[in-house]
């Protein structure tokens, strides 16, 4: 079956289909495949009409009249066009059974809804193979879960009337047709739009969009063709423009439980009519609100670890809804099973398993990092041996760092400070020791760069992060985490972060690169200052820095990830700029000041209280406090006030 989702098939006062945005074509194509499909002696289509108002006959038989004399004066002969309603739906299953095109009339929605399931429409239209039309209200019942907003005088005011009615299934979409008709429409007294149907949009979205636009569904795929605007929890945002074409993408989110926060991620990409499919392995109903609402559909697995049944998950998904355009978790435990299944599914959005490597191994980034001419400290890899890195160590001078080769974070890092500590490694990872590298330890201050790309590798955002005390310090020693999101990015920073996004070849992600800031003066790698490649990570920060680049730049850094995926584009501004600071505590210590006194100080300042989840707690504490400030010296007396122990 195909579907075409209209308002109205023809512009306003016109008495035949428009050809804008390649209507017409689109219903004649789509015509005569169905012609052909269902195999008739008749070349010329049958068409079955199916009223709104089956039972005012008058007012059926004008839509026939008129309906007829448009299909005819768009060059389309048909063999036989009959209307469906009250005298002859005794017949329904056997003129649905002959018809090549059914067309859903345009009326009131209730009325028309009822009628459908008095013939039982839904099943006679299972395995249907022809071409299914809806006009208006027709539109408006072909979805699975029917928003019917008011339209007649008193149905506002009614507590009675249902907005919500069961339809035929056959998409998902919800409509708002006729948009520069009803725009401004009153009814009851109330703003259809801003009074009613904003406030229904809380936890749904609505697609709106004026006549000669249209949506055509088509092997799972879904196509908007002109000027339209999703509505979803309150807003309104231009989602296609006139001889422009959107297609609802089909994107597979992988963990979006986890960490709790990306579910805003999957909440953006709702927002922008992108079908987003989940896969994680807690049950649907574990899962926040905002994430069950953003979801389309959703796949449980026994274990995320187990490459096979996530693949069945996305199998099942193509499917289902056609090809998956992406496939993301945005998560760094999951970045080499997202790179393969992108392979498998010949997902080009997003990185594949013959680049992997250069994302996860340490030793692999040196590589890249040389191509782009960035800064970075001496490495040498551990399988080496004893002998090779003590050479190693000779040149650079003790302390040195030995790390996993692929790992997250601070996990497993070592700091040695003499040649007897380097023996001892050594001999307690006899069995290991080939899986790490070893590298020159620099002092400075630990920044990032931050920033979405899009898909000619421009950046669509960029932020700074400043973290004082190196992480490894923090999960090894037990540390309070501090740190913040500076209000601007430094030149060179920005400078030396697009040369290191470019070196990689990185396209269309969110990133979280990892650099020192020099302490001093260092032969080989800069001067005091400047800016040298640590780490770069193929994802957004940790915990819940995200929300303090919201916080610092004013914005929306999930809707500008959301942005980039659904349009290629930045379409969330920032506003004013800020120092945001993230203070943590942990539960083994006791504090100076109470909660109480911390807001009583710095409540016209807090912009975020949370828990951390356990799982993210080593390096990022339990108890979280965020401000934003206007001036970077007020940061350190907030660590200190809320960070003094007992």
């Amino acid at each position: 079956m195909t579907l075409i989702l209209t308002g109205s098939p023809t512009r306003y006062g016109e008495d035949r289909f428009t050809e804008d945005n390649g209507f017409l074509a689109t219903v004649k194509a789509e015509l005569a495949d169905a012609v052909r499909r269902r195999k008739h002696r008749e070349s010329a289509p049958v068409i079955l009409m199916i009223s709104a108002a089956p039972d005012d006959r008058a007012f059926t038989d004008s839509v026939l009249e008129g309906m007829t004399l448009c299909v005819t004066n768009s060059g389309i002969t048909p063999s036989k066009i009959t209307m469906l309603d009250r005298r002859n739906c005794k017949k329904a299953t056997e003129l649905v059974r002959k018809a090549d095109w059914v067309v859903l009339c345009g009326g009131h929605v209730p009325t028309q809804n009822k009628f459908l399931h008095e013939i039982g429409l839904k099943e006679l239209l299972k395995g249907f193979d022809g071409l299914v039309m809806g006009c208006s209200a027709g539109s408006m019942n072909c979805a699975d879960f029917v928003y019917s907003h008011p339209e007649m005088t008193g149905e506002a005011s009614d507590r009675n009337y249902s907005r919500w009615l069961r339809g035929l299934g056959l998409t998902k979409l919800q409509i708002v047709p006729h948009y520069y008709q009803v725009r401004n429409y009153m009814i009851d007294g109330r703003r259809l739009f801003e009074d009613v149907i904003f406030p229904d949009s809380w936890r749904h979205s609505f697609y709106t969009f004026p006549d000669g636009g249209y949506i055509l569904c088509k092997n799972g795929r879904e196509t908007l063709y002109g000027t339209a605007w999703g509505i979803s929890n309150g807003r309104m945002r231009q989602i296609c423009s006139e001889n422009q074409v959107y297609t609802f993408m089909n994107v597979v989110f992988i963990s979006p439980h986890f960490p709790q926060t990306y579910s805003h991620f999957c909440a953006a990409l709702k927002r922008n009519g992108v079908n987003v499919l989940g896969i994680a392995d807690t049950p649907f109903g574990n899962l926040n609100d905002e994430l069950r609402w953003a979801l389309s559909d959703y796949y449980q697995v026994r274990n995320l670890e187990d490459y096979d049944e996530v693949y069945r998950a996305v199998a099942w998904f193509a499917h289902r809804y056609g090809h998956i355009d992406w496939i993301e978790s945005n998560n760094e435990y999951w970045l080499e099973q997202d790179a393969r299944l992108r392979t498998d599914f010949n997902v080009t959005t997003g990185i594949h398993t013959d680049h992997i490597d250069a994302i996860k191994e340490k030793s692999e980034m040196k590589k890249y990092y040389a191509i782009g001419k960035v800064p970075t400290a001496r490495q040498i890899k551990a399988a080496e041996g004893l002998e090779a890195v003590r050479a190693f160590a000779c040149k650079t001078g003790f302390p040195i760092i030995a790390k996993p080769d692929n790992g997250v974070g601070a996990s497993g890092t070592f700091k040695m400070n003499s040649e007897e500590e380097l023996k001892a490694w050594f001999d307690s990872h006899a069995a290991n020791y080939g899986a790490f590298v070893v590298e020159e330890f620099i002092t400075g201050l630990l920044t990032s760069y931050d920033a979405v790309y899009d898909s000619h590798g421009e950046p669509l955002f960029e932020s700074m992060g400043v973290y004082p005390t190196p992480i490894m310090d923090i999960v090894h020693d037990n540390l309070d985490s501090c740190y913040w999101v500076e209000k601007e990015v430094p030149a060179a920073l920005a400078k030396l972060g697009r040369r290191t996004v470019k070196a990689f070849g990185i396209k269309s992600r969110f990133v979280h690169l990892e650099f020192f800031k020099l302490d001093r003066d260092r032969e080989g790698l800069g001067k005091k200052g400047d800016f040298v490649g640590l780490e770069v990570n193929m994802r957004p920060a940790g915990g819940y820095t995200p929300d303090l680049m919201n916080f610092a730049h004013s914005t929306d850094v999930f809707q500008i990830w959301a942005d980039m995926v659904a349009f290629d584009e930045r379409r969330k501004p920032a506003g004013e700029q800020y120092f945001c600071a993230y203070a943590s505590r942990r539960d083994c210590y006791s504090y100076k000041r109470s909660h109480e006194e911390i807001f009583a100080r710095y409540g016209a300042s807090i912009c975020m209280c949370q828990r951390m989840p356990d799982a993210l707690s080593d390096a990022l504490g339990n108890q979280v406090y965020v401000a934003r400030f206007n001036s970077r010296k007020e940061i350190q007396p907030y660590f200190d006030f809320v960070c003094e122990k007992a």
